[in-house]
């Protein structure tokens, strides 16, 4: 049975191939995934279970790196070391600092 991420053989259209420069939180969730690979915390097949099952409307929604980050969260969660109250604050507070930012 095929999932919804698996598009191997579908069309799909043009793949853009060009290099390009990550933004800086693309960046950090980049950092923060090879930290907790290197400390053993996840690993990368628990990464792509994880953004496998995101289903199918926040997999197309989301962004490659925020598949990665909400894929990293759900298996923080799942093996309790982020606590859901945690995480909200967390998520909060980054919500006011880019609010703070931008309006700068």
């Amino acid at each position: 049975m095929q999932r919804h991420h698996d598009l191997g053989g579908l069309e799909a259209g043009p793949i853009d191939r060009h290099e390009h420069e990550l933004a800086p939180w693309e960046k950090k969730v980049d950092a923060i995934l090879r930290l907790l690979v290197g400390r053993g915390v996840m690993t990368l097949d628990e990464l792509r279970r994880g953004i496998e099952e995101l289903g199918p409307g926040a997999y197309d929604r989301l962004s490659y790196f925020e598949r990665w980050i909400q894929a990293i969260a759900n298996i923080l969660l799942e093996k309790g070391i982020v606590e859901p109250a945690e995480l909200g604050a967390a998520m909060e507070e980054a919500r006011r600092r880019r609010a703070v930012a931008e309006a700068r």
